[in-house]
């Protein structure tokens, strides 16, 4: 759900950044009183591993469409919503700087889209009055589900209405949103039951966390080492190996384009700020479209990538973005978190 630069007008793009500004804003404040110390680690290797996951996408049966996860809920569920949302705001980043994936003049839509309706819509309305003060796998696998499916559908209504009021691409809001919608829920069901194992794995090995995803002391000691390692193992081995099984299927919004314009990418502006995102994220993707793809252009995303004939492809270049993008995200959210870390008293 990467918008590219071609969908989004220079006012709705900068009234985007604005809106994601002021939000990151008042996260940072938020963080700043509630934070402690030992979840600093958390946010970094939760940061890698939502890169790393977000590279693999899953093919939807049967509409020749695929999905990533988003990863909002499990960061809201597992850090609480505000540093879930500056963690999210770290990985979109990272990903539009560095890889060229979603457009630099749409990455306040695409923060604000993946992130702000899973940390302050459905994780504070949904999950946590389905899963209650003393969650159980059940609990926990329904409030996951639901709110995952909902923050979706929100998040893929919200690209539809920033690229019709931005009104360059010609795509008609019926039509449009008619097929957003149904092919979010399909993504949003498995973006819920994946979400779901990962909260259980954690609250089964660390309660104390899921349990407590606002103020108030993180829970510490020999499982919080184990955890973070274990996450950080897993975001390695996602990014550096699983990457290769990512479905070669358009994503959801490129298979929508695709259904109305018969093609997956539009052609964006040359000039203005358009053309001055593109030749800024031009020069700083190290490895545009998670590869050794010198050719690959701004924004070109993972549903880009030319068919291939078999899954696994072995690909050392995206083993190698997955591998530094993880390290870089996890730099980033790390760094984040000790600047905003909540001061010890004296």
């Amino acid at each position: 759900m990467h918008m590219a630069d071609a969908l989004v007008s220079p006012a709705v793009g900068g009234a985007m950044w604005a809106a994601t500004g002021l939000t990151i804003g008042w996260c940072a404040k938020k963080v700043r009183e509630e934070l402690d110390d030992r979840k600093v680690p958390l946010m970094g290797v939760l940061g890698a591993f939502i890169f790393a996951a977000q590279m693999i996408n899953f093919t939807i049966p049967g509409t020749g469409s695929s999905g990533h996860l988003g990863g909002g809920m499990i960061l809201s569920i597992l850090l609480g919503p505000y540093a879930a949302f500056i963690v999210i705001a770290s990985v979109i980043t990272v990903q539009a700087l560095f890889f060229a994936d979603g457009g630099l003049l749409a990455l306040g839509c695409n923060i604000f889209n993946m992130g702000a309706f899973p940390a302050f819509v459905a994780y504070p309305l949904l999950y946590r009055r389905i899963a209650g003060r003393n969650p159980t796998p059940g609990r926990i696998a329904a409030a996951s589900l639901f709110s995952a499916v909902v923050s979706l559908q929100l998040g893929a209504f919200a690209v539809v209405v920033e690229t019709v009021l931005s009104g360059i691409s010609a795509l008609p809001f019926g039509t449009f949103v008619a097929l957003m919608q149904p092919i979010h829920l399909g993504i949003g069901i498995v973006e819920g039951l994946v979400t779901a194992a990962v909260v259980t794995f954690v609250w089964k090995a660390q309660p104390g966390i899921v349990g407590q995803a606002g103020p108030g002391p993180a829970a510490g000691g020999r499982s919080s080492r184990k955890l973070v390692v274990g996450l950080g193992l897993a975001a390695l081995i996602i990014g550096g190996a699983l990457s290769w099984f990512a479905s070669v299927h358009p994503d959801g919004l490129e298979w929508s384009i695709a259904k109305i314009t018969g093609k997956g990418r539009l052609p964006g502006e040359a000039g203005g700020l358009h053309g001055t995102a593109a030749g800024i994220q031009r020069r700083s993707a190290i490895l545009p479209g998670y590869g050794f793809n010198k050719g690959a252009t701004p924004a070109q995303g993972k549903g880009d990538t030319p068919p291939a004939p078999a899954r696994p492809v072995v690909d050392a270049g995206r083993s190698l973005a997955g591998i530094v993008g993880g390290a870089i995200t996890l730099a980033v959210a790390v760094a984040a978190g000790f600047l905003l870390r909540k001061k010890k008293p004296r």
